[in-house]
C-alpha cells in the first residue's frame, strides 16, 4: 500500500516571496511542497476576502498550512475556508493581544497610515520595517528576499496586519516562536515551542531545526519531544 503524501503549503512573510523557504526541505516520501505568494488586494478588500483567493490555491484536501510572521496571520485567515490537516505559525502571532505595544499604538493612534509607504519602500527600510532594526548581517540576510514591492499591498498588508482583530487564539494552530524575535516579542507570545536563540528571521538561519522538527510536528509527535 503506498504511503500518503502530505502537502505542505507555505506563505511567506510580509513583503517577502518563497525565496525564504529555500533552504527548507521535508522528506519527499512523505511530504509535497507547494508554495503560495501574494497577491495584490483588490481596491477595500477585507482581509477576509483576500484569505478567500489566497485559500483558493489550495488545491489538496487535508493539507498543512505553514505561515511566517504575517503570513502566520493570513493562513489563520484561510483556514476559514479549508479542510486542514494542520495549521503551523512561524514568527508570528494568534490574536490582537500577541501584537507589542507599538502595534497597539499604531493601531489607536492610526499612526500606521502617517507614514507613506513610498518612504519605506526602499531596501533597507522596507528589511526594518519587516524584521526591525537589528544587526546588519541580519538585514542584509532577508533584504535580498522581500520581493513585493508593490505599493498597494504594502498599503493593504501593513494596515491589515497592525489592525488584525482576532480575538479569542485558535487552541488548534502550533506556534513556533523564537525568544530572541523583535518583531514580536516572546513575552506577549503565549502557548507556543520556544526556539532558544530564534530571531523574527529564523526559517533562514535556524533552517535546520525546521527540517529536523517539521516533520515531527506535522506527524503528531509530542510536542514535548521536539527539540528545542
Amino acid at each position: 500500500m503506498n504511503q500518503e503524501i502530505i502537502t505542505v503549503y507555505f506563505v511567506p512573510g510580509l513583503a517577502a516571496g518563497k525565496e525564504i523557504f529555500k533552504h527548507i526541505s521535508l522528506p519527499e516520501s512523505q511530504f509535497k511542497i507547494q508554495f503560495i505568494e501574494w497577491k495584490i488586494p483588490k481596491q477595500k478588500e477585507t482581509i477576509e476576502q483576500y484569505a478567500e483567493r489566497m485559500a483558493a490555491e489550495v488545491k489538496d484536501q487535508n493539507a498543512v498550512l505553514i505561515g511566517v510572521s504575517f503570513g502566520g496571520v493570513m493562513v489563520q485567515e484561510m483556514r476559514a475556508f479549508l479542510n486542514l490537516r494542520k495549521i503551523i505559525i512561524i514568527s508570528s502571532v494568534k490574536s490582537k493581544h500577541e501584537l507589542p505595544l507599538r502595534l497597539q499604538f499604531a493601531r489607536k493612534t492610526l499612526a500606521y497610515k502617517l507614514v507613506p509607504t513610498k518612504l519605506v519602500i526602499s531596501a533597507d527600510d522596507l528589511t526594518k520595517f519587516a524584521i526591525g532594526p537589528k544587526t546588519k548581517k541580519r538585514l542584509q540576510m532577508y533584504q535580498e528576499y522581500l520581493s513585493v514591492r508593490n505599493e498597494q499591498y504594502l498599503d493593504w498588508a501593513i494596515e491589515k496586519m497592525v489592525c488584525w482583530n482576532r480575538e479569542i487564539p485558535d487552541p488548534n494552530v502550533i506556534h513556533i516562536h523564537g525568544n530572541e524575535d523583535i518583531v514580536f516579542p516572546i513575552e506577549k507570545i503565549k502557548d507556543c515551542i520556544v526556539l532558544n536563540g530564534g530571531t523574527h528571521i529564523m526559517i533562514l538561519n535556524k533552517f535546520k531545526w525546521f527540517n529536523e522538527n517539521l516533520p515531527k510536528i506535522i506527524l503528531g509527535q509530542s510536542l514535548n519531544e521536539i527539540k528545542k
